[in-house]
């Protein structure tokens, strides 16, 4: 992978999974307790031995630069590894990043100052196990211009996913964007589809013409799924790469958590008896930034009543102290106060549940206090009264609702 440059898109607005964006950028939300969603990606960067990465950032990015800062400094600048942030610098445009490929674009001269042989363009939003040094072997063996990673799909999912037409020798034949329903089953499952992971790997001197002749077309959404690979479907060899999962588990898991509800599912995911998404492989470890909390801390309370987590995440900091918790993610110090129950629920960093709460299928997000004898998640109809609720049903407490006794004040001064 040395030949191989990452680009890593982190630069999304994250309108879906709005209101945890609000305040910070989608790859910077919080995910399984002590990670960032970031953190899968550049993961799987350090343990396919990819040591070059450049991260594109725009909307709302500070807390997401400091985590890469002070979580990311690992690699050997010294030898010419990084994991270097890049904001947008107008060099090449006056707009902002206007899609995937003109972000890319807006940064060639960034690339080009690296001289790869390769680019590998990654999304800062998925959960998933892969080694990338799988995708480049294949993409050199079959003298392939562009190889962009695949994920065999049932036919009733098509519509979330771009769709590829693959021959047997993998040899993308064209796309379909999002469609309703598609005839087109994948030639090694006829029973599936194969649909784009968003992940494609090109060679470096094939990508810049591309990108400067898209640049310069008015009609173009400068997107890669939309634009890019479709056009060069008859004009350079474009291969797909089927998804080789390490997550060492019977089904093949990816996820793209940019929606309430696949982020929910996500971190739900990994509670599970059996967790779908391991995070405990020492072969494929998930690395993050740690603050310093002291350990976990279950307290025996009074009545009897005895602190308890059940198929839970339990982050370092927190205290269950005579309530129950089934079934939830708690990020580092959170507190949960005698008399409460908390049950499929994600709770963010520097939460406090108040006695006598009852809490179901919630996102709390961080430095919320929730008042004593406070109910979330089961009422629908009066949860919209105060907080935002999915279609599925999904609570998001945030903390600027006027249900907190001692709302807190926030300073954009610190660190999400």
């Amino acid at each position: 992978m040395k030949d191989t440059l990452g680009v890593l898109l982190a630069g999304g607005a994250g309108e879906r999974l709005y209101p945890l964006t609000r305040d910070r950028a989608k790859p910077a939300v919080t995910f399984g307790g002590i990670y960032r969603i970031i953190d899968v990606t550049l993961s799987n960067c350090i343990n396919s031995d990819l040591r070059r990465v450049y991260i594109l950032t725009q909307y709302k990015a500070l807390s997401l630069n400091r985590h890469i800062r002070e979580g990311w400094n690992i690699v050997a600048r010294e030898m010419g590894e990084f994991v270097e942030v890049l904001p947008p610098m107008k060099r090449v445009s006056d707009q902002w990043y206007q899609g995937t490929a003109d972000a890319v674009y807006q940064n060639i001269y960034s690339i080009g100052s690296e001289q790869p042989k390769h680019v590998l363009v990654l999304s800062g939003d998925h959960i998933y196990k892969m080694n990338y040094g799988r995708m480049l072997k294949q993409h050199e063996d079959a003298g392939s211009d562009v190889t962009l990673a695949t994920i065999q799909i049932d036919p009733d999912e098509v519509y979330r996913f771009g769709v590829v037409d693959v021959d047997r020798e993998h040899r993308v034949l064209g796309f379909l964007e999002k469609p309703k329903e598609t005839n087109l089953r994948s030639p090694h499952n006829p029973d599936k589809v194969s649909a784009s992971m968003g992940i494609y790997l090109f060679n470096t001197d094939v990508l810049i013409p591309v990108l400067l002749k898209d640049a310069e077309d008015p009609d173009s959404s400068h997107d890669f799924g939309k634009n890019i690979l479709p056009r060069m479907v008859g004009e350079y060899r474009v291969n797909a790469y089927d998804f080789v999962d390490e997550n060492k588990k019977e089904a093949l898991y990816w996820r793209d958590v940019g929606t309430l509800e696949a982020y929910y599912e996500a971190n739900m995911d990994i509670v599970a008896v059996s967790p779908v998404f391991n995070l405990y492989d020492s072969d494929w470890p998930i690395r993050t930034h740690q603050r310093q909390y002291p350990p976990a801390k279950f307290v025996f309370a009074e009545a009897g009543r005895t602190g308890t987590a059940v198929d839970s995440i339990v982050s370092s900091g927190c205290i269950v102290s005579g309530s129950m918790v089934r079934s939830s993610v708690l990020s580092p110090d959170v507190r949960v106060n005698s008399y409460s129950e908390v049950d499929a629920s994600i709770l963010f960093s520097h939460v406090n549940v108040g006695r006598h709460c009852r809490i179901r299928k919630a996102i709390i997000d961080r430095d919320v206090h929730i008042p004593e004898g406070t109910t979330v998640g089961y009422d629908t109809e009066a949860d919209r009264q105060r907080y935002f609720v999915t279609d599925s049903g999904i609570t998001v407490v945030t903390r600027d609702y006027s249900l907190f006794e001692n709302p807190v004040t926030v300073d954009y001064f610190t660190s999400e």
